[in-house]
């Protein structure tokens, strides 16, 4: 049973294992991208977000954690001026893994582990938008309602306009009802 254990053994013993994985994090960083296996890119990019992760903090205890795990200062160099300033606004997800299938030997699954490039930009959806800004809208005409905030001039005029209007609609309507009223009340006593 393989309970709490996290990481995969890739068929290696532990210092074996780490060894691939030092080489393969410099080789991903130095390159931007580098070829290998499905398994062996899943654990790289546990590794390769720690260690950009550690460059995003910047002080020198991460930069020595780098340098004990990398070993290979030009890289730690790049990893803290020019890699931190590309990632430092990204909140993680700063691998990408693409399969290119199965390798003609043993047919392992083959991918391309590399670095992400484009900034991180979400565009709401136009149902999205929609529904927000009626959302938006509703909480405005209820802190109106309640006096919450109070409305600017021009929007004080236009309101101002619609309700003496609406009240005249509204007097217009009660006063036919109250004529009647006052027709069969004079009715009544002659």
């Amino acid at each position: 049973m393989r309970h709490r254990k996290v990481s995969r053994r890739l068929g290696r013993d532990t210092e074996h294992h780490w060894a691939i994985l030092r080489n393969q994090v410099t080789d991903l960083l130095k390159y931007g991208r580098i070829t290998t296996t499905l398994a062996k890119a899943k654990e790289l990019r546990r590794v390769a977000d720690r260690m950009i992760t550690l460059a995003k903090r910047g002080d020198l205890a991460s930069r020595r954690k780098a340098l004990a795990f990398i070993r290979d200062k030009a890289i730690v160099k790049k990893l803290f001026t020019e890699l931190r300033e590309k990632y430092m606004d990204r909140p993680g997800g700063y691998t990408r893994i693409i399969k290119i299938g199965p390798r003609r030997g043993d047919a392992s699954m083959m991918v391309i582990i590399e670095l992400v490039e484009e900034k991180l930009s979400t565009k709401p959806s136009k149902l999205k938008r929609e529904r927000l800004k009626k959302i938006h809208d509703f909480i405005e005409r209820k802190k109106k309602e309640y006096g919450l905030i109070k409305e600017s001039k021009g929007v004080e005029a236009k309101t101002s306009k619609v309700e003496v209007s609406n009240q005249a609609t509204e007097t217009q309507k009660e006063e036919p009802q109250t004529e009647t009223k006052e027709e069969t009340s004079q009715e009544n006593p002659s």
